[in-house]
């Protein structure tokens, strides 16, 4: 869905889409297993500088749910993730704010995001929204043994029989100086 600034300089627009999986790509790392549901409003805010520049800001505010499913950062078995996000969120026109000098960004600048052209892709905004509510590294659960580093099995379901302890040959050095020490 394009959000098109001319569109909505008339009027606000009010959404409900339904995204099915595959439809948003969301990267390899993350499959969708729900219907991506997002509802909200988009609208034009003109923001005054000076006595006659006017910037034509895009606000977007709304909620979007859905279910992913990514693997799991020590076994890599999946692992089913409910993302239900909040936002609130402003795009400013593209090179509006070139040229002006260095200065120390505030908060609320840091929330301002940028369109080109005539507007932006729901889409788009979405797909940043989701990846943004999700953890950079997600477990199965706490205790989670991993995988064996020599065989590659799932300890989580059986001990592997590797009977000689992997050691890391990054250690090597330290082991030397010890080794030196103890003598």
């Amino acid at each position: 869905m394009f959000l098109d600034i001319k569109s909505l300089e008339i009027r606000p627009l009010d959404f409900a889409e339904e995204f099915q999986p595959g439809v948003i790509d969301l990267g390899v790392d993350f499959q969708q297993r729900t219907p991506l549901k997002a509802s909200g409003r988009a609208e034009v805010v003109e923001e005054h500088h000076g006595k006659h520049k006017i910037i034509k800001d895009i606000r977007l505010k709304g909620e979007l749910a859905t279910t992913l499913e990514q693997s799991c950062a020590r076994c890599l078995e999946p692992v089913t993730q409910e993302v239900e996000r909040q936002f609130e969120l402003l795009y400013r026109p593209l090179g509006v704010d070139a040229g002006r000098d260095e200065l120390s960004v505030t908060e609320a600048e840091a929330e301002i995001g940028y369109y080109e052209g005539e507007g932006i892709l729901l889409e788009d905004v979405l797909r940043e929204q989701v990846l943004l509510s999700l953890p950079l590294k997600v477990v199965c659960r706490d205790n989670c043994k991993g995988l064996c580093p020599q065989c590659g099995k799932n300890l989580n379901q059986n001990l592997c029989s590797c009977s000689v302890p992997f050691e890391d040959p990054r250690w090597e050095a330290l082991k030397e100086i010890r080794g030196r020490l103890d003598h």
